[in-house]
């Protein structure tokens, strides 16, 4: 299938307990691209860069399949800066700086190239733009998966709530979906946003794992206990460029096949957090994956002797 993905293309500079990174590459559309590109291809981008934004980033993109005519380049200004720092539990962090730059008035573009995709995936960004993509497309997607977080929830709350009821599946970890919903539950917070219109929900609880949910049906499925976490800065953008990437691969987006989705989204997001930025996502070729998803195979599968 034809994946579109919306999303930044920026720099981070990270400090965590274990390290820190001077500026490099990050951005949700950057993780997602580089995770999806290993099931399917090609991938289309749309984003918003400066000048400072190096073509030699550019370039190992489009020598992955990932095309580039919906990423617009601001030559005269800056790209988008994020800095922040990470507890010691890996889970909590705090924002040091935060530069919009190019993204503060991007309007997104989508290329007459661009239409007829089957699948669209719009990255954590304001709301007005994933909506402006949405109503650019002459044709809607079979399936539109959506991130957002807390921020759009505080500043932007009726356009979010816009978003919502046009897509198919929406991405967010667990303190945002109580904030969304109003709901401690997630059971009951699920059941709350399926009737703001996402007909799937996907909540990410870090190295608890992640929820799937969709009516009645629950799936879980855990986190790999790693021995390394560098940076988990953009496990959850990697987790849906594999989640997404599966899907697009098997052409099929049924609540089963979106099982196996976590699963290969989770794998992926392993990866991530293992080095800083996308530098771990670059390495790895098919047989790491595949190794990594028998390991999940193997955290999951046991053999029990019932009682009686």
């Amino acid at each position: 299938m034809s994946l579109i993905v919306v999303g930044s293309m920026a720099f981070d500079m990270i400090e965590t307990p274990f390290g820190k990174s001077d500026r490099i590459i990050g951005g949700a559309a950057t993780y997602i691209a580089w995770a999806a590109q290993n099931f399917v291809k090609p991938i289309r981008q749309i984003s918003v860069v400066g000048g400072d934004f190096p073509k030699e980033e550019l370039d190992a993109l489009r020598a992955q399949g990932v095309e580039l005519e919906g990423v617009q380049i601001k030559s005269d200004r800056p790209s988008f800066f994020w800095s922040g720092k990470y507890h010691m539990d890996m889970n909590t962090r705090d924002t040091l700086v935060t530069e919009l730059n190019v993204l503060g008035d991007f309007e997104p573009v989508v290329p007459e190239s661009y239409q007829g995709a089957e699948l669209l995936m719009l990255g954590n960004l304001a709301p007005s733009v994933q909506l402006s993509v949405i109503s650019q497309l002459k044709t809607r997607p079979r399936l539109v998966v959506a991130d957002t977080m807390n921020f759009w929830m505080e500043s932007a709350w009726d356009e979010l709530l816009q978003v919502l009821k046009q897509v198919d599946v929406l991405l967010i970890n667990d303190a945002e979906a109580r904030q969304l919903s109003g709901e401690y539950s997630l059971v009951k917070a699920a059941r709350k946003i399926a009737e703001m219109g996402p007909r799937f929900l996907v909540i990410k609880k870090g190295e608890h794992g992640a929820l799937l949910f969709h009516e009645n049906h629950v799936f879980f499925a855990p986190a790999l206990p790693l021995e390394e976490v560098f940076d988990p800065t953009g496990a959850g953008d990697t987790f849906a460029g594999g989640f997404i990437g599966h899907l697009a691969r098997t052409r099929d987006i049924s609540f089963d096949n979106m099982k196996s989705a976590i699963i290969i989204g989770s794998a992926m997001a392993s990866f991530c957090v293992e080095k800083f930025g996308i530098q771990r996502l670059r390495e790895i070729d098919q047989e790491d994956i595949e190794n990594r998803i028998r390991q999940f195979i193997d955290l999951v599968n046991f053999d029990i002797d019932l009682i009686g």
